[in-house]
């Protein structure tokens, strides 16, 4: 079998760079050509790329000194041409994100070893709270035009970004007129109950100051296999195998007052994703090789896993509220997630069955509600270049998470309530900007008094609640020292609550209080990070290297007992490097390479050094990507891509060992717009139909032994009129 080094060095031969940084505009125009057909072609000349994330308004990225990066639309769509799975796409095309988890659940993908906060058009989706992972799949990503990515600690959308930000762009219409697509596709990996389908429509309209975009969609999933022909188990934590997924999008927009200057928005989606209950788990051997199955079969009396999200947002925006740039939007969101049935020792209790016999499911409720708000002034004080960047967020986030076949409480009502002002200044100074700014959190936890469940001794804990009051400041600056060149250099802190219902629910001693408990304290990392990026005519690179630490850190462990996390406080230290690029042979052929590494360190006892490596449930592996793309025609293309996570061995005294087996994946895509029957695409995920084992499903916990998906053929049409 061929090994992944001699594998990932055939794919530097094949490809000379990946996913540029969106501080290349010609890479982010270039990818937006691949799938194009010949009327809807970008201009070749280069054009600026902006993100408004971070920023709230349109911001050139040549302009932001950190590693942004944009995955554009023919990225999105390349990528579900193969799957739809909704964090694949990141994991294919951002260096520092680790591999997919191929499930319901993102267990174990972070963002440069860290958690990062995701946003569906700025609404965060997820409650670092109670971090159920589970906040990766929350749209059908057929409505997505566009995902704005931040690397690193970053306070400027607010809590939860310890790893970065990542913003799904819904789409929006553009064009006079009406525009509809339909889009039908079918999967399958050739076995009886492999198939799945799905069928969306979408429809932009827009006439004169009025816009609207709509969208609706169905997705059936068959069960998944392994490359040797076995059914892959059902994740405990949410899978996406042999589940249904049915999403309704609507955005309506008013463009108003003299020259259009404002703007009225509102935006609605709901999204469910409901497990079949088809299969149950039955387990293998991890000493002898043998991966988790799944068998036909149901556990009577329990309930089918889902995940609910749906969110309303209303914006307002006026281009011209004195002198700047005003925005304004309020927004509501619930987030309910249920997980497959257990029958765990924390499960269990007497006074309801017999021990080791009760089976249970636990069940995550959040809803948040806030209000975010930007001031964005050019020319500040009559100075050409200077920008004053201000505003105020509120947010209140809630969550829970209870027992559901039994309604027992298993974490308590959460409430986290925080205003936060800020003030950002950029100064353009010829070819160099500065930046430099300041965000206030001011935010509190309210937790009542409650009873930890029998297994956790029915212990009696008292509420209260914790204060957190934090300056996040940033600085940097980024150069632009010659024709296609620039180099920044960025301070920046970060801002997240730990994962708060762990520590509540496994309190197991009297005499606690909420207010006093360490584990509860805030999670605040420091970034320091350099880099450059160069574009040229035909090709583009972008490279950076950086160093995240946190004082009082979290990382995870498994509880030997549970099999369930145990999330541990210490200092933690992060580094890595990172970089990607692209070079254009010529018009018909383009390749692509990206390469991270990071190592985590993390302490042995209380005060002790930081020598510890962090394993693979907190920090990935190597990694390194590549494709090639072939315009065979003026209607048709074809890109060949390949995924190799390196292996990595972690050896500390005896005290701790890690072993990463690393693996090669090469999927194909294939399009060829007919015009008269639709644009058509054929799309195979693991092309060689290779064997492996997730890195994160390598290192034991609870019932996590699965194999990766075999090889799947897809097939696709759209129709656009």
């Amino acid at each position: 079998m061929t090994r992944p080094i001699t594998t990932a060095l055939g794919c530097i031969v094949l490809a000379a760079a990946a996913s540029a940084h969106a501080d290349d505009p010609a890479a982010v125009n270039a990818a937006q050509t691949d799938n194009a057909t010949p009327s809807d072609k970008p201009r070749q000349e280069l054009e600026t790329v902006t993100v408004t994330t971070g920023s709230r308004s349109a911001k050139a990225v040549d302009k932001i000194p950190g590693a942004i990066m944009v995955i554009t639309k023919a990225e999105v769509d390349r990528t579900l041409a193969l799957t739809d799975d909704a964090t694949a796409v990141l994991a294919r095309t951002v260096p520092g994100y680790a591999e997919s988890s191929q499930a319901m659940s993102n267990t174990g993908e972070n963002l440069r070893g860290r958690i990062p906060l995701r946003l569906f058009d700025g609404i965060p989706q997820g409650s670092p709270l109670r971090e159920g992972t589970r906040n990766g799949t929350f749209t059908d990503m057929g409505i997505i035009d566009r995902v704005e990515v931040i690397n690193g600690p970053s306070a400027a959308e607010g809590i939860g970004a310890a790893g970065g930000i990542i913003n799904y762009i819904s789409k929006s219409a553009q064009k006079e007129g009406d525009q509809v697509d339909l889009t039908m596709r079918y999967s399958t990996q050739f076995k009886d109950d492999s198939s799945g389908y799905k069928v969306g429509a979408n429809w932009a309209h827009k006439s004169g100051d009025f816009d609207m975009y709509l969208a609706g969609s169905y997705i059936d999933r068959g069960i998944t296999w392994d490359a040797n022909g076995r059914r892959i188990g059902m994740h405990q934590s949410g899978s996406l195998a042999d589940t249904s997924s049915n999403d309704f999008f609507a955005k309506f927009g008013y463009d108003f007052g003299q020259g259009n200057s404002q703007r009225l928005q509102l935006t609605l989606s709901k999204f469910k994703i409901d497990g079949k209950d088809n299969y149950i788990e039955q387990l293998g051997d991890r000493s002898k090789g043998i991966t988790d199955t799944a068998v036909p079969g149901h556990n009577p009396g329990t309930y089918a896993p889902f995940n609910d999200f749906w969110q309303a947002q209303l914006k307002y925006l006026n281009s011209d509220f004195f002198g700047g740039t005003l925005a304004m939007d309020a927004y509501r969101a619930s987030q309910a997630m249920r997980f497959l049935p257990e029958a765990t020792p924390d499960k269990q209790d007497p006074l309801i069955a017999p021990l080791g016999t009760l089976i249970d499911q636990s069940e995550i409720n959040s809803q948040k509600k806030g209000l975010r708000t930007s001031w964005t002034r050019p020319d500040l004080f009559g100075v050409s270049g200077l920008e004053l960047h201000t505003g105020v967020d509120w947010v209140e986030d809630t969550a829970q998470q209870k027992l559901a076949i039994t309604n027992r409480l298993w974490v308590p009502p959460m409430d986290y309530t925080s205003w936060a002002p800020y003030l950002q200044l950029s100064w353009d100074v010829g070819p160099v900007t500065l930046v430099g700014g300041i965000r206030r959190e001011d935010g509190q936890l309210e937790v009542n008094d409650y009873t930890t469940t029998y297994y956790r001794n029915r212990v009696a804990v008292k509420g209260g609640t914790i204060d957190y009051q934090n300056n996040l400041p940033n600085v940097g600056a980024i150069w632009r020292f010659a024709e296609g060149w620039s180099a920044f250099a960025s301070w920046s802190k970060g801002f997240t609550l730990p994962n708060a219902g762990i520590p509540l629910r496994n309190v197991n001693k009297p005499g606690v209080s909420v207010s006093k408990m360490k584990d509860l304290q805030a999670i605040i990392v420091r970034n320091e990070e350099v880099g450059f990026n160069w574009r040229g005519e035909r090709a583009g690179f972008s490279a950076s290297a950086y160093k995240s630490t946190s004082q009082l850190g979290a990382s995870l462990s498994v509880d030997p007992t549970t099999g369930d996390y145990v999330m541990n406080r210490a200092p933690v230290d992060i580094k890595g490097f990172e970089f990607s690029g692209d070079f254009r042979f010529n018009d018909e052929w383009k390749s692509t390479l990206l390469f991270s590494r990071a190592m985590g360190y993390t302490v042995f006892t209380a005060n002790g050094p930081l020598t510890k490596h962090m394993g693979v449930t907190d920090v990935m592996p190597a990694k390194l990507g590549a494709s090639l793309t072939w315009n065979f025609s003026e209607y048709g293309n074809a890109t060949l891509g390949g995924t190799t996570l390196l292996s990595r061995n972690l050896n500390q005294n005896t005290t701790a060992y890690e072993h990463i087996g690393g693996y090669t994946l090469w999927d194909l895509e294939v399009n060829y717009d007919t015009r008269k029957f639709g644009k058509l695409t054929l799309g195979v995920e693991n092309l060689t139909d290779r064997y492996y084992i997730l890195a994160f499903n390598q290192v034991d916990s609870y019932q996590n032994f699965f194999a990766g998906r075999g090889r799947v053929v897809s097939i696709t049409d759209k129709f656009s009129f």
